[in-house]
């Protein structure tokens, strides 16, 4: 598809929602979300939002349903505080989880209440994009430390991914499909390159209930790597194309009235090719796959319930480069915890979390030779097991305390007490609430396996890392039709763990420096014209306190905004525009001239997004998105793509 067909085909589609928009046909009356009132994450009780002690972010499946084509990280990246490195670039460009100054070792990821993880990455974190946005309901973010209810790791922020569940009729279905161009700022062809589909099936037959869904992703049209500036070599950069599928089944059985349980088990795998590094090309292919199987149990009780949940994972990453790699990794979790209402005030949660993890990694000197093992099961591995307390008190008249502790215990680092104490106080005048809060936590992560055992670069000697975390802020609700949070938070690491080049040689170290963060996070969500219209912002100021770690503030912007303008033009008819704008960073890079790594500044950039949907007829809906409308030219990681101005157009059908 040329340029030319591909931009009448856009105009068409824009001109259908106008002339819809202007003649109001087949108007319907259709239920416009209020601002959500319930929030989970911060205690696993169901609480009015006035009743807790922090600002929680919820992504509606209204939002996910407006964000398609898009990848997870890339909508998370949208959220006040939270800066995804990389979701704007390749689609198997490695993605960087900035939060709170943090990195990605200190954010927790779990799904359907459980945490998910790689123990053979760098960071032991989970690879968001293994994730389909297409299987997704809804995600609740938590900002600050949590290492109370979730565990080690959890000292900047917990994503909490909760999956599409199963409808009420005996069989329905939704298919969706979309075409778009996947080229940078300087190609812009308009070239059809990127294809995503998904379909799932699902249903509730008497007491039981299913689900099956399959996805799958494709990108080509844009290389990973882009030359750096002055670069005089007229390298010819090669498109570095990415696939991915996901297959997932889910099944559930209502016991009794009140027991219940359901099975699960998906496998997500993606392969893509990547360049040499920094402004450098190179034929390099890498895959991974996670295998994963669980099962969730729920008996209710008068005033109280107990849940079971755990998943076991096997997860490979093969690396086909110069140095090919493979590894492969095991890690089983369960959180097993009891819910308990004293006198409709007192709300307590007594639970175990546990998790089990090893992994295999095999490596060689060059490409073609047989891989050889380097790190054994037997020696990288961990065990951990976590009892833990939480109570919250909503006295009735506006205060409200959340409090913890959790014992972590570790098999190879012994006992740690983490603990966080969460008052607020909520005024109610009229149909108005005004909400202030403030939170002290801590936080406790070891290092990961790789840290510890990787050759050559690996320290059995490392100390875990502590984090304190102090919050305060301020949260004022209008009528349910607007919403502004202002929250100040100032966090402390010791032991930071870093890669290293001195003297001694290269590898993970403790640094003995205190570092710090602070910064304030500032959201405002707002509704008019009877819902029609609706408004989102967020700003967010970090600020890096630390002379030695120049590390900690690669690629983390001081000032950041989002905004979003939506518009319902008719019950049928939605259009939006975004707005992201992120100031310049500093990035760092290692120079295969020089063989020096060498600091960088990454210029500040803004990116303009358009979205339009149509409902044809109440199963059939088209859109159409334009992205980074001013092909704005601006890099996420220094020598690396990112996305110039593109297209897409897509279906959805439901039956």
């Amino acid at each position: 598809m040329n340029k030319r067909k591909l931009c009448s085909a856009v105009l068409a589609l824009w001109g259908t929602t106008v002339v819809f928009a202007q003649e109001g046909i087949l108007r319907e009356k259709e239920k416009i979300n209020e601002l959500e009132e319930v929030v989970i994450s911060d205690s696993k009780f169901k609480l009015k939002r006035e009743q807790s002690g922090k600002v929680i972010t919820k992504i509606i499946a209204q939002d996910l349903e407006r964000s398609q084509g898009q990848s997870v990280a890339a909508v998370l990246d949208r959220v006040a505080g939270i800066e995804l490195n990389g979701s704007s670039s390749v689609a198997g460009q490695n993605l960087g989880y900035f939060i709170r100054g943090g990195r990605d070792r200190q954010v927790v990821i779990r799904v359907d209440g459980i945490t998910v993880s790689d123990p053979s990455s760098i960071a032991g974190n989970y690879d968001l994009r293994l994730l389909a946005i297409d299987q997704v309901q809804e995600i609740e973010i938590l900002k600050g430390a949590s290492s109370t209810l979730y565990g080690s790791g959890a000292a900047t922020a917990v994503i909490n991914i909760i999956s599409k569940s199963a409808g009420k009729s005996a069989i329905s279905a939704q298919f969706s499909s979309s075409i778009g161009t996947n080229q940078s700022q300087e190609d812009q062809g308009y070239d059809v390159t990127e294809f995503i589909n998904a379909a799932s099936i699902h249903g509730t037959v008497g007491k039981m209930n299913y689900k099956a869904s399959f996805s799958n992703h494709y990108a080509d049209g844009l290389s990973a790597a882009t030359p750096l500036e002055g670069d005089t070599s007229n390298t010819r950069f090669e498109n570095d194309p990415f696939s991915k599928y996901n297959v997932s089944a889910k099944l559930g059985y209502q016991i009794t009235e009140n027991f219940k349980c359901h099975v699960f088990g998906n496998l997500d795998r993606y392969t893509n090719e990547f360049d040499q590094g920094s402004g450098a090309e190179g034929q390099n292919k890498s895959s991974s796959e996670q295998l994963r199987a669980g099962s969730y149990w729920e008996y209710t009780y008068p005033n109280g319930s107990f849940v079971f949940a755990d998943s076991y994972a096997l997860l490979e990453r093969v690396f086909e480069t110069d140095f090919p790699s493979k590894s492969e990794s095991r890690v089983y979790t369960f959180d097993a915890y009891t819910k308990y209402i004293f006198f409709e005030k007192l709300h307590a949660v007594l639970g175990a979390n546990g998790s089990y993890s090893d992994y295999n990694d095999f490596s060689a000197n060059e490409r073609g030779q047989v891989l050889t093992q380097t790190i054994n099961d037997h020696q990288a591995d961990f065990d951990i097991i976590d009892p833990y307390l939480n109570l919250v008190y909503t006295s009735g008249f506006g205060l409200n305390i959340n409090a913890g502790g959790r014992l972590n215990t570790h098999s190879a680092y012994g006992t740690h007490f983490v603990y966080s104490i969460n008052p607020s106080y909520s005024y109610t005048f009229g149909s108005h609430t005004l909400k202030g809060l403030a939170s002290y936590s801590t936080a406790y992560i070891t290092p990961s396996l790789f840290q510890l055992y990787a050759p050559s670069f690996g320290n059995e000697t490392l100390e875990p890392e502590e984090n304190a975390t102090i919050e305060g802020g301020i949260e004022l609700s209008f009528a349910k039709k607007a919403r502004v949070s202002v929250v100040y938070f100032s966090r402390e690491e010791n032991n930071f763990i870093d890669f290293v080049t001195d003297s001694e040689g290269s590898g993970y170290k403790n640094v003995t420096d205190q570092f710090r963060a602070e910064g304030v996070e500032v959201v405002w969500n707002a509704k008019c014209l009877n819902d029609k219209l609706a408004l989102r912002a967020n700003y967010t100021y970090t600020k890096i306190d630390s002379d030695l770690l120049a590390s900690k503030r690669v690629r983390i912007p001081e000032h950041k905004i989002n905004a979003t303008l939506g518009y319902q033009c008719t019950p049928k008819t939605f259009t939006s525009v975004s707005y992201q704008f992120t100031e310049d960073r500093k990035d760092q890079f290692f120079n295969t001239a020089t063989f020096v790594s060498e600091a960088v500044q990454l210029d500040a950039y803004g990116v303009l997004d358009f979205y339009a949907s149509h409902k044809i007829i109440d199963n059939f809906t088209i859109y159409a998105t334009i992205t980074n409308i001013t092909n704005e030219a601006y890099q996420e990681v220094i020598g690396f793509s990112t996305q110039g101005r593109n297209v897409r157009l897509g279906i959805n059908l439901s039956f």
